[in-house]
C-alpha cells in the first residue's frame, strides 16, 4: 500500500457493507456468516426453449431483505462504495466463481449514457471492476455492447410492456470480438428477463457462441 492510499484509508477507513463497522475487507466476518445463510446461487438451464436467447442463468440471492436494502442504496443513494460489497459477495464464493470462469469475456449490461450521466456511474460495471481486482483473469469487455436508446425505466412498466420497451434498444460496436465466443452478461438485478434476454439476442445473431447470465439477485 502506497503513502496516498495509506492517508486515505486512515481517514476514511473500511467498513462493513452491512453493519458499516471498520473492517478490513467489504464484509466484516460477523456479517459474513449471517449472508451465507440466505447465500445459494442458483444456475438455471435455458437451452433449446424457444424465445430464450442466452443458454444459462445464474443468481445469487432473492431481491428481498438486506439485500434488497442493499441494492436500492447502491444504485438510487449515490453509494457508489457498495461495489466493494458486492463484489467480496461474488469473489468469496467458489460456485459463482467457478461459473464466471467458464466464460472467454464478462459484459455488464450498459445503460444509455444520458442515464449513466445521471447516475454517475453503471453499477453493474463498477462491481466487475471491484471484481477484477481480486480476480486478474477476468476480462471485461465494456464497450461492446452498447444502448443506443434512451427507454423509459423497466421498474416502471409490467412484462410486456418491458419486452416492447428494449426492443432494439441495443447494438453491437465490434462484432470480431464476440464472433465464437462465450459471454457472460452481468446485472444487478432479473424480474422478467426482458432486458438480459434483448441483449441476448443482438450477441447470438452476431456470432457469439454460448452466452450465459449472472445477476446478484431475482426478484
Amino acid at each position: 500500500m502506497n503513502l496516498f492510499n495509506a492517508v486515505l484509508n486512515f481517514i476514511f477507513p473500511q467498513t462493513c457493507g452491512i453493519c458499516e463497522k471498520i473492517c478490513e475487507d467489504a464484509i466484516c466476518n460477523s456479517c459474513k456468516k449471517k449472508l451465507e445463510k440466505i447465500t445459494f446461487p442458483h444456475r438455471k438451464c435455458f437451452l433449446e426453449i424457444t424465445g430464450i436467447y442466452y443458454d444459462e442463468h445464474m443468481h445469487i440471492f432473492k431481491y428481498e431483505g438486506i439485500i434488497k436494502e442493499k441494492l436500492r442504496q447502491y444504485k438510487f443513494k449515490d453509494q457508489a462504495y457498495l461495489c466493494e460489497f458486492f463484489a467480496e459477495i461474488i469473489y468469496s464464493n467458489k460456485k459463482i466463481m467457478k461459473y464466471i470462469n467458464n466464460y472467454d469475456y464478462i459484459i455488464p449490461v450498459p445503460l444509455h449514457k444520458y442515464r449513466s450521466r445521471e447516475r454517475g456511474y453503471n453499477q453493474s460495471f463498477l462491481i466487475l471492476k471491484a471484481l477484477a481486482k481480486k480476480n486478474k483473469n477476468i476480462i471485461i469487455k465494456n464497450n461492446i455492447l452498447q444502448k443506443q436508446r434512451n427507454i423509459k425505466p423497466q421498474s416502471s412498466l409490467n412484462k410486456l410492456q418491458r419486452k416492447d420497451n428494449i426492443k432494439n434498444a441495443y447494438d453491437i460496436t465490434n462484432k470480431l470480438e464476440i464472433k465464437n465466443k462465450k459471454i457472460l452478461l452481468f446485472d444487478d438485478v432479473f424480474t422478467t428477463g426482458s432486458t438480459t434476454n434483448e441483449c441476448s439476442r443482438i450477441l447470438k445473431e452476431n456470432g457469439t457462441k454460448k452466452i450465459g447470465v449472472l445477476t446478484i439477485a431475482k426478484d
